[in-house]
């Protein structure tokens, strides 16, 4: 599974023994030919795509969709409608419970209040946000939190390439990492790697069997 997270970040699901994927959306501002030549070739092996909020358009979604199902935790910039959108996503993978929502800050906190706030309460074994625009990847209080930050618009800066999240997901373990997605002619990339791997042993999980659902 891959994650993505604020302005138009993605998050996304690959099979067990498949390569990772890699996700992105198209750029108003930067080249299109410069964008789906960097990021969004690689959503070819997707199995699932988790969009973290402010999609900001039904034509992303669309986007999006000619690679993998979409599924998305509505943003405050996202004014419209769309049945694969939900204030949060619920899913039960290879036993992981995995929850996103699209606002977790401040995610300094300890992670029982992001859960209440964020999921109603709700325990996850993996918690995916977005919002921030800053990458971020940490195992706190048995929870992987996440947030990959955003592919065209990194740290609230002008409009570059940034980062996604990949997110591989089997019965032992889950393997996350942040991606940078190189640099924009003129402009830095202002992103780091990261990469964290929980195994299963290692915590008491909270998912059941293979399931999605989206409550509102």
């Amino acid at each position: 599974m891959a994650l993505g997270a604020g302005g138009a970040a993605l998050a996304y699901w690959a099979p067990r023994g498949a390569s990772p994927p890699r996700v992105a959306r198209p750029g108003e501002l930067l080249p299109r030919a410069a964008v789906r030549a960097t990021v969004g070739g690689a959503l070819a092996g997707c199995d699932l795509i988790l969009h973290a909020g402010d999609v900001t358009a039904p034509s992303v979604v669309e986007w999006c969709a000619q690679f993998a199902p979409v599924l998305i935790a509505e943003g405050n910039n996202d004014i419209f409608d769309d049945a694969r959108m939900a204030k949060k996503q619920m899913l039960d993978i290879h036993g992981w419970r995995i929850g996103m929502a699209h606002e977790l800050r401040p995610e300094s906190r300890p992670i029982d209040q992001i859960l209440q706030s964020s999921l109603d309460g709700e325990r996850v074994d993996v918690l995916i946000g977005g919002d921030t625009h800053v990458e971020r990847l940490e195992f706190r209080d048995n929870v992987l939190l996440i947030n990959s930050g955003s592919p065209i618009l990194p740290h609230h800066l002008s409009t570059r390439l940034g980062t996604v999240g990949i997110l591989e997901v089997t019965p032992a373990s889950v393997r996350s990492e942040i991606v940078v997605l190189g640099h924009s002619e003129g402009s830095a990339n202002p992103c780091k790697a990261m990469y964290l791997e929980v195994m299963a042993e290692h915590l008491s999980r909270h998912g059941g069997g293979f399931t999605a659902e989206a409550a509102r």
